[in-house]
């Protein structure tokens, strides 16, 4: 019998305004989704998504391919998703006018790490030119900030070769489609 109270996976799962996170051990979609009516204490019908991007979790299968620990919000009728916006952070550094998203940004990861690999050029640029003496003061661990700017920095090295890489093949490509027709015009 003991060893039936552990099949299943660990999740995370947090209400829709982030304010409370229990965690609970799940063999389906449907035994995660009666386990977290009970948890937080909902009658109705739940909506199952995915925290970080609001990606609906309906069917068993993409359920099985989650990750132990994902982190899973729970939805009721009238609830939607929305984006974790904490504190937005003003820059003024070089006569940069704006608000960026960098605390949320960085809260995102410290919910999941692997996101990190998922962001596009201008987050990952964001992150690698970040101050962590600046952020520091905000609630996030130091070491936590040298490794995200260091992580991003490396993505978007690797990103911005990658796209050299293609943009080379590209002109490759173009020269040789210009020989072969040259070519062919001369028979």
């Amino acid at each position: 019998m003991a060893s039936e109270e552990y099949t299943g996976k660990p999740y995370k799962i947090i209400d829709s305004k982030r304010e409370h996170k229990i965690g609970i051990v799940a063999t389906s979609l449907s035994d995660f989704m009666t386990k977290a009516q009970q948890k937080f204490d909902i009658s109705e019908t739940i909506k199952v998504v995915l925290e970080s991007d609001g990606t609906e979790i309906d069917e068993e299968d993409y359920f099985d391919t989650l990750e132990n620990n994902t982190l899973i919000m729970i939805l009721r009728p009238d609830q939607k998703w929305s984006p974790y916006n904490d504190i937005s952070i003003k820059f003024t550094d070089d006569q940069i006018d704006g608000t960026q998203s960098l605390n949320s940004l960085i809260q995102r990861l410290q919910n999941d790490i692997g996101q990190i690999a998922f962001l596009g050029g201008c987050d990952l640029e964001l992150l690698s030119d970040m101050d962590p003496d600046g952020l520091v003061d905000m609630a996030f661990d130091r070491s936590f900030l040298d490794q995200i700017k260091e992580a991003s920095g490396r993505f978007l090295h690797e990103k911005r070769e990658a796209q050299d890489a293609i943009n080379l093949l590209k002109l490759y490509h173009a020269s040789t489609i210009g020989q072969n027709s040259s070519k062919k015009s001369k028979v």
